[in-house]
């Protein structure tokens, strides 16, 4: 039986939400926006500001910002790709939100990720408790614009 799949995504500047679209074609995934109940601004993103709400929000652990919307089906998904821009070497806390409202038990979890220049640093270990009864795979950053036949390759190693 194929896996149904779905690539849900957070984009901020529009880099992720580029790759997470070349992904979902590669896999022949569905694909689900990851939208703030409250966008982001410039402002909110500025990351050199220990003021700006991005950084306020990296730093509280317990942060959740809100999402606008859900995926009405997501007991339908076998394997779920999540993907974010990586703040601060992890995912932003919208994706804790995300993984923290479904339950994604005996799912698989697969982050992806665009940095402008960090790595993945405790990215799994900080999303694991998020997603607990889920199988949480290595995640892999997708920096530039990886072809849909790089995607594809990719998907293909991972025997899903």
């Amino acid at each position: 039986m194929k896996q149904k799949i779905l690539v849900a995504y957070f984009s901020a500047s529009g880099i992720t939400a580029q790759v997470a679209q070349t992904l979902a074609q590669a896999a022949s995934a569905d694909v689900y926006e990851i939208k703030p109940a409250v966008p982001y601004s410039a402002a909110d993103l500025d990351w050199m500001n220990p003021k700006s709400r991005s950084s306020v929000e990296m730093k509280d652990p317990s942060s959740r910002p809100a999402i606008s919307g859900q995926v009405a089906n997501m007991a339908d998904y076998d394997v779920i790709f999540v993907g974010f821009p990586i703040w601060w070497y992890v995912a932003p806390t919208i994706i804790q939100t995300f993984l923290e409202s479904y339950d994604f038990s005996g799912k698989t979890i697969i982050p992806f990720a665009t940095s402008g220049g960090s790595g993945l640093g405790r990215t799994n270990e900080k999303l694991q408790q998020s997603c607990p009864g889920a199988t949480l795979r290595p995640g892999k950053l997708l920096n530039g614009r990886p072809s849909a036949a790089e995607l594809k390759k990719w998907v293909e190693s991972l025997n899903l």
